[in-house]
């Protein structure tokens, strides 16, 4: 028996990367019919922004349109298509849902229960990518990079950054806090500790590996961490625990000259209050990957200080981060077809 397979992907999860996966993992099981969107070429919309698409968040295609690709498909592999309540009514064959990303906010999870269909995601898809773009946001700020490009960019050969006073010290000299040690965090921890820093984490719902800690790694409270971190990394979940979690007081608590980096989300920091950690001096510098709004307004504040490396939400786009996603999704697939519990149930 085939089971039909309706896949939605886009420019960065294209749908005929997840078919080459569905037919490795089940083979002549599955028929899949596939449809590209526009993003990233095109920004994402949100359900606030749309009538009858309340909760939604980080989405792209029109339900109509998503509802007539999927038709009688009994399941649907996704990136960013949107399932709303009005979406689940509209196609009672649906049964499964296997979403290429972290936390499926595109899809209406309780309209999903109610409606009996099974939603799978693949956490950590994305884990080694944004890890490594870290690495590379931290030395961007602390080595100068970022000031220097600027500076050739308008024709100006800036040798006083060689200057004591201004040039940034060695990662083999610093400590660096990492807050938050799931998927993310871990993996940084363990390229950082190549570079022979000084290490502490802290993260109130779990212990260091043993590696770690055999490293000399340091589990401590947040306000230590603060204190004692030449380099803050952000990379815990949003929740209500941890939204504006960095906030005027976080800023004052941090050393004097340190850099705050946030290859994480947006919502874990008050932007207006790191305006004035940074314009002030008391913080040394910034790499923001993540906004509280996306794109940036153009007379967003922190565009125009020269202490700040930003990049446009881009951590965890890698080909290997489409390969994970896409394979994670594939299995699922596979056990659904073969009656065995999901991996990853959302």
């Amino acid at each position: 028996m085939t089971t039909e397979i309706a896949i939605i992907g886009d420019r960065f999860m294209l749908s005929a990367l997840f078919e080459e996966a569905l037919q490795e993992a089940c083979g002549a099981k599955v028929r899949c019919h596939g449809l590209d969107l526009p993003w990233p070429d095109e920004p994402m919309e949100h359900g606030y922004a749309k009538a009858g698409m309340d909760g939604l968040k980080e989405y792209m295609g029109d339900p109509d349109e998503v509802i007539a690709h999927i038709g009688p498909a009994p399941v649907l592999v996704t990136h960013l298509a949107p399932l709303s309540a009005a979406m689940f009514a509209a196609m009672p064959d649906l049964r499964l849902v296997a979403v290429s990303r972290g936390g499926p906010v595109n899809i209406d999870m309780g309209a999903a229960a109610r409606h009996g269909v099974t939603v799978v995601n693949t956490p950590g898809r994305n884990a080694s990518a944004v890890a490594e773009f870290t690495i590379g946001a931290i030395l961007a700020e602390t080595r100068n990079i970022t000031k220097g490009h600027d500076a050739l960019r308008r024709g100006e050969f800036r040798g006083d950054l060689y200057r004591a006073d201004v040039t940034g010290d060695e990662l083999s000299e610093m400590t660096v806090g990492v807050i938050g040690y799931g998927n993310i965090g871990t993996r940084v921890v363990r390229l950082l500790r190549a570079f022979g820093c000084s290490i502490l984490v802290t993260d109130p719902y779990v212990q260091l590996l043993p590696d770690d800690a055999a490293a000399g790694v340091t589990m401590v409270e947040l306000n230590q961490l603060l204190a004692e971190s030449d380099v803050v990394t952000l990379h815990p979940r949003v929740t209500e625990e941890t939204r504006g979690m960095m906030d005027a007081a976080a800023f004052a608590a941090m050393r004097p000259g340190s850099v705050i980096v946030n290859t994480a989300r947006g919502p874990l920091m008050d932007y207006d209050a790191l305006y004035e950690a940074l314009s002030s001096g008391h913080l040394g510098g910034a790499m923001l990957e993540t906004f509280a709004i996306e794109p940036v307004p153009a007379d967003w504040p922190l565009l125009s200080l020269p202490n700040v490396t930003l990049t446009p939400h881009i951590a965890g786009a890698s080909l290997k981060t489409v390969r994970i996603a896409a394979a994670k999704a594939a299995e699922e697939v596979r056990r659904w077809i073969a009656g065995e519990p999901p991996l990853n149930p959302c």
